[in-house]
This record gives structure tokens, sequence and C-alpha cells, in this order.
């Protein structure tokens, strides 16, 4: 049978694909990695992922004990399954979800005062994003460690910014 796949298993495998680790440690790297600002994935979901794609034989998991440290599991992962989460993932359709849409789509029921108002909010939040986006670009670009595919991400989302500020500008709201 077909495994419905999520980005968050992917993030998972991925991380995995690199080097076997536990879900506390997948955890903070996913943080660091801020990776959350990119992808549906929230960080307390990781344990109970990692014991899902155990289950699934996605992963294995090796019970180790260190010292004075309570056991935990190590994790890791099969070349095969991750290829093919890789092109499963690649075929699906896209969708752009923005959760500000909602707002939009119900402006109308408000006065054009407090349109403004929200549409001013958005614009504020669009601008947090692409000065967040503008820093961890400069920030990154000369860092040799960073892989290129993950610039990729960033300038992605760089584009995506500066395509809905135009296109809030062109709202004949404000």
């Amino acid at each position: 049978g077909v495994v419905h796949m999520a980005t968050i298993d992917l993030i998972v495998l991925g991380i995995l694909k690199k080097e076997p680790m536990s879900a506390y440690d997948i955890q903070k790297l996913v943080e660091y990695r801020k990776i959350s600002k990119w992808v549906k994935i929230s960080t307390p979901s990781i344990y109970k992922k990692a014991i899902q794609l155990e289950e699934k034989g996605l992963i294995r998991g090796e019970i180790v004990k260190e010292g004075k440290m309570p056991e935990k599991a190590i994790y890791s992962l099969t070349e095969a399954e991750f290829e093919r989460l890789m092109f499963e993932i690649s075929a699906k359709p896209i969708n752009i979800f923005l959760d500000f849409n909602a707002v939009i789509v119900n402006l109308d029921s408000l006065p054009i005062e407090k349109q403004k108002s929200c549409i001013a909010e958005i614009q504020e939040n669009v601008s947090v994003l692409k000065s967040y986006l503008e820093d961890n670009i400069r920030e990154k670009e000369n860092t040799p460690s960073i892989p290129e595919t993950g610039m990729a991400v960033l300038r992605q989302q760089y584009v995506l910014v500066e395509a809905i500020q135009e296109w809030i500008s062109s709202l004949n709201i404000i």
C-alpha cells in the first residue's frame, strides 16, 4: 500500500540520511536550522514521527546506553526508502497556503478603514519576513559550509516575499 508521506517525514528522513541520531537531536537540529519557517513541521511532533516511521519500517531504532545517561533510541534509515520518498513528494501537486488569505477572502465584510488596517498588518508581517530573509541570506552567503540547496530555499522565499509585496500594493484597498 502507498504510505501517505508528509513533508515532516521527509525532513526527518533527510536528517537521518546524513547521520543516525536520536529524536531529541533531530528536534534540536530542526529548531537550530529554523526549518519550521519554510516547512509545515512542529518540533514536538518529531518524537511521535520517529516512532511512527519505525513502526512502518522506514527507519531502524537502536537502543543505546551511555554511562549514567538514560537509554535512548538512535535512528537510522535505508537508502532505498529515502529515494522513493524524494520522488513521491516531487511528484505531488503544489499547494501554496498563506494563512493571511483567510483574511483577504473576507475583507469586503469589513468597513474600508478596517480593511486598510488588516492589509497594513499583513504588509508589516511581510516586511518583517523580508528583512529576516535578507539578514539570513547575507549571513550565509559567505559561509562555505551552507549547502547551495539551502541557499536556494532562502532565495525562493525571498522571491515569494517580493511578489507578495507587489501583489499587496496592487490591491485597490490601500
